[in-house]
């Protein structure tokens, strides 16, 4: 059952958390931070700011994404996780490298 996500909240998946270091150390699990780097699977149709004007989505599926660390509420849908997200909680768009010098 995919999720249709409302007004400016995003539905994302959120990417593991790194278990070893470039060294090759194993990560315990007590010292692993909380993953901030997700791909956008549904946005919703955008909200209204306090003023009555439409606030659009710029955010878009498929989207890299890095977002604040207590950001999102997660759910389980069809056995799985997902997490649900605000547009404001984005901080950053991930570009591919032969994007970044256009």
């Amino acid at each position: 059952m995919p999720l249709k996500p409302l007004q400016d909240r995003i539905v994302v998946d959120v990417y593991e958390a790194e278990t070893k270091t470039a060294g090759g150390l194993f990560i315990p699990d007590t010292a692993t931070e909380k993953p901030t780097r997700a791909r956008v699977v549904a946005v919703g149709p955008g909200g209204v700011t306090e003023d009555g004007k439409d606030k659009p989505m710029y955010i878009k599926p498929g989207d890299e994404v890095i977002f604040r660390k207590n950001a999102g509420i997660a759910v389980e849908v069809d056995g799985g996780e997902t997490t649900v997200i605000f547009q404001d909680d984005v901080i950053a768009v991930v570009t591919p490298k032969k994007q970044v010098n256009d």
